[in-house]
């Protein structure tokens, strides 16, 4: 291997750049790899070396050297000020016409910030999501860059595509738009997976809890699923997860595990947006909430003790209808999640003014994410049937499947309720629906609220303009 033919580098070598970095080279792309701890990388071509094109720099500066121009860089490296001095510690050693690529997990607007810094100095920024952990990162995951469309198709779209997930001949990458838009779309794709993971473990809780049927029985009620239009990646784990016993007990690994989530913030970022752009996300805000609240362990504990639930009441025959009622109630749920997921989407278009094209991101989810699942051929459908859909909710297909869904969901909230078991994921999924279904609601009433202690007027419906009564005075309306 020459360096003139070598134009690719990659700094970061924990599990999700290790295996990118062997995934190119798989692929029989020469890859210059670098890591900060130089030990790191010593390992990683002793274990790796030989499994393709793969040699490595001890500096930044030889790292560098190594590439011919254009050179196309990768970091892969965690989220915030980590970036930033890689950016730092890089960018010195760059050509005008570089290519400096962040596959990690970036808030969107530090991306645009960093975009438009290295733009100054004649540096193509690109931000790049990857899905798909680190089996995908390996075997092919689901790309989202994100930045100058002309650099993107010359100089990285080729290695893209030729590492990503493929389904139906066609790669799991498309650029999705200029500077942030990659690494938002992925923010909302990792949003969206909350939502659906919280839906799952509600539908679990409500199985074992309600119903009273055992962990592996659970679990084999998952594997089912996984053969019906529920079928999906998380669906697929989640009956792995259940189906595994714990060595050291003997007890299912489920119930050895601490009852309390983590989560490293992009979650919180997709909900922290959808307020700033008005978009009710409301399974996505819940999922996250509910990871909050697991935290709280002892106070959980404590609580236990002091508040009082429903009477206990044992599962009955009739919760039969139960299991029965989740498979259509969790479907529905989900609708809903990607519903809203693809609605902040096109919000943020319009707000950042990107051109991101709705049915490419099903299409692009389809393999190697996390959230690839069958009904996105169905997402991608309605796109291409309807560019401009306001709302998944209202394509044919999806407004079929939810109206038939609609009793048992409705039958699962409500026994969930009884029960005393919270399902805020299926709740709020169902409250949306209804409410965006209404054509009218009682936020007359909030608007007359705030009219008569802020003075914030109000419309009418039968004429245009703003109106405020005089509440102090003899109640009458004025034009404001």
């Amino acid at each position: 291997m020459s360096t003139s033919d070598t134009h690719f580098g990659l700094t970061g070598l924990a599990t999700m750049g290790a295996n990118l970095a062997r995934n190119v080279a798989h692929h029989d792309i020469p890859v210059v790899v670098h890591n900060r701890t130089t030990s790191r990388m010593t390992r990683f071509l002793e274990e790796h070396g030989s499994e393709g094109p793969i040699s490595g720099r001890e500096t930044t500066e030889e790292w560098v050297g190594a590439l011919a121009r254009p050179r196309v860089l990768m970091s892969m490296v965690q989220a915030g000020p980590a970036t930033d001095a890689v950016i730092d510690d890089i960018t010195p050693h760059l050509d005008e016409g570089d290519v400096l690529i962040d596959g990690g997990n970036a808030f969107f607007r530090d991306t645009q910030r960093r975009e438009a810094a290295l733009r100054e100095r004649g540096i193509v920024f690109i931000g790049a999501g990857v899905s798909g952990g680190e089996e995908g990162a390996l075997n092919g995951p689901s790309i989202m860059p994100g930045g100058d469309p002309d650099a993107y198709h010359q100089s990285v779209q080729a290695i893209f595509e030729a590492i990503a997930a493929d389904v139906d001949g066609t790669p799991c990458c498309t650029h999705v738009g200029t500077d942030g838009a990659g690494h938002f779309v992925k923010m909302v794709h990792n949003g969206i997976e909350y939502a659906d993971m919280q839906l799952i473990a509600e539908s679990y809780d409500l199985l074992r809890h309600g119903c009273g049927l055992e962990v592996g029985e659970i679990a084999e009620r998952f594997h089912g699923w996984n053969s019906t239009e529920l079928e999906s990646f998380l669906i697929e784990i989640t009956a792995r997860v259940l189906a595994q016993t714990d060595a050291a007990t003997g007890q299912p690994l489920v119930d050895v595990i601490l009852d309390s989530a983590g989560q490293k913030g992009t979650g919180r970022w997709t909900a922290q947006n959808a307020l700033e752009l008005g978009v009710p996300l409301t399974g996505i805000t819940e999922a996250v909430f509910a990871r909050a609240l697991s935290s709280l362990t002892d106070e959980r504990i404590h609580a236990a003790r002091v508040l009082r639930g429903p009477e206990a009441d044992a599962p009955r025959a009739g919760d039969e209808q139960l299991t029965h009622d989740l498979e259509h109630a969790l479907y529905a749920s989900k609708i809903v999640s990607y519903a809203q997921g693809f609605a902040q989407m096109a919000a943020a278009a319009d707000e950042e003014g990107w051109k991101i094209d709705l049915g490419a991101m099903a299409t692009i989810w389809r393999g190697g994410c996390i959230i690839r699942a069958r009904f996105l051929d169905r997402i991608r459908e309605a796109y291409d049937e309807e560019p401009g859909l306001r709302n998944l909710m209202l394509a044919d297909f999806f407004a079929e499947a939810l109206a038939q869904a609609q009793d048992p969901w409705r039958r699962v909230v409500a026994r969930a309720a009884e029960l005393g078991i919270p399902t805020p994921a299926f709740s709020s999924s169902l409250a949306y629906y209804d409410g965006y279904r209404r054509a009218r609601g009682p936020a007359s009433l909030i608007q007359g609220q705030r009219d008569l202690f802020g003075a914030h007027t109000y419309r009418r419906i039968d004429r245009d303009g703003a109106f405020h009564t005089l509440w102090s005075g003899d109640h009458s309306e004025v034009e404001a």
